[in-house]
């Protein structure tokens, strides 16, 4: 899997808003903040939030005292649903979902790879909540992935 600068900087902007909420719930942070914080470019950041919004994810709060706040808590969002509105599904093969591969003429055992792959990413991300990140830790069967001594290695 490409993890891309948008997801990147969706989940570490997503991150930022749940730890500001740990510390002053409810109360909205800038754009130019989280841009700041996160070293993400400005528009760019701009889209993503909007991306964001769009997903039920995050809400805006226009004035002096505005900025952008988690919608739900943040043990009540996972990765998976942070890239799935960012990028859409979290595993397509040329921009179908791996269960419609079928409908498209692609023969066994391909379906069933990529529809096993799209599970173990679900394994992974919609495991891990906002709220696991901003508290600087993983679920323990993430974790435990961790332990495979293949883990590290750059293959």
């Amino acid at each position: 899997m490409r993890i891309t600068h948008k997801a990147d900087y969706a989940v570490r902007a997503m991150t930022a808003l749940a730890a500001a909420d740990r510390e002053r719930p409810g109360v909205p942070v800038k754009r130019e903040r989280l841009a700041v914080q996160e070293s993400i470019p400005p528009a760019f950041l701009d889209d993503i939030l909007r991306s964001l919004r769009n997903g039920g994810l995050v809400l805006s709060q226009r004035g002096a005292e505005g900025g952008w706040r988690l919608a739900r808590p943040a043990k009540e969002i996972t990765v998976a649903e942070v890239i799935r509105a960012v990028e859409g599904p979290l595993a397509a093969v040329r921009g179908i979902r791996p269960h419609e591969l079928p409908d498209d003429g692609v023969a066994e055992p391909f379906v069933r790879l990529w529809v096993a792959t799209r599970v173990a990413l679900r394994s992974v991300l919609d495991k891990v909540t906002l709220a696991d990140l901003a508290a600087g830790q993983l679920p323990r069967s993430v974790e435990k992935l961790l332990t495979d001594p293949d883990a590290w290695s750059a293959r």
